[in-house]
């Protein structure tokens, strides 16, 4: 449906180097298509380059905003792209960590696929959660708590997290019906 999301905002994060392309345009596009009003957040407003396969040059991105500029109430939901470079740069920026934990606290949806878990282990967030992520990370999730499935999307009380580029058609899905659905009681952040 193309006016699903009509009225709600949504923030999706760029790291300052290193997102992956496709996890992050394509889950854009389809909450842009179903009739959302997206902002890119990162470490600061500009022009940032997205990469491709972690190592190779992709497109480059306006962030609109800086994490020190917004809220988690400021949005419906957030998408959380991957990338192993991009990832770790966002789970090493407080600001950006503050902002995602922010969506946990008010039970907001939340998109994270491949390495982007890695933010959400680090926000305190996973602990008695089940998700899915890049294969590598599923020791640290089960170390921070979380149960981890290998699965192509997995859905826990509007948290929605899927493994790789190849699983983005069924991520993006699930994200536009999640935010579509709105708020998630049960979400709020477990200390």
């Amino acid at each position: 449906m193309a006016n699903e999301l009509q009225g709600r905002k949504v923030a999706i994060l760029i790291a300052p180097q290193g997102t992956e392309e496709p996890e992050f345009s394509e889950p854009k596009k389809a909450v842009e298509a179903a009739g959302a009003t997206v902002h890119v957040i990162s470490a600061q407003a500009g022009q940032v380059q997205a990469v491709n396969n972690d190592l190779e040059p992709g497109g480059t991105y306006t962030a609109d905003k800086a994490f020190s500029e917004v809220s988690a109430s400021d949005y419906d939901a957030l998408i959380t792209p991957g990338g192993t470079v991009g990832a770790d740069k966002l789970r090493g920026d407080r600001d950006a960590i503050t902002f995602i934990g922010g969506f946990f606290e008010q039970g907001k949806p939340v998109g994270a696929i491949c390495h982007a878990p890695w933010t959400l282990i680090e926000a305190g967030v996973v602990a008695g959660r089940t998700l899915t992520s890049y294969p590598t990370l599923q020791t640290d999730l089960r170390n921070a708590g979380a149960e981890w499935q290998d699965a192509e999307v997995v859905t826990d009380q509007g948290l929605v997290t899927s493994r790789n580029p190849d699983d983005l058609p069924a991520f993006c899905a699930k994200l536009v019906e999640e935010i579509g659905e709105g708020r998630h009681e049960g979400q709020a952040r477990r200390v």
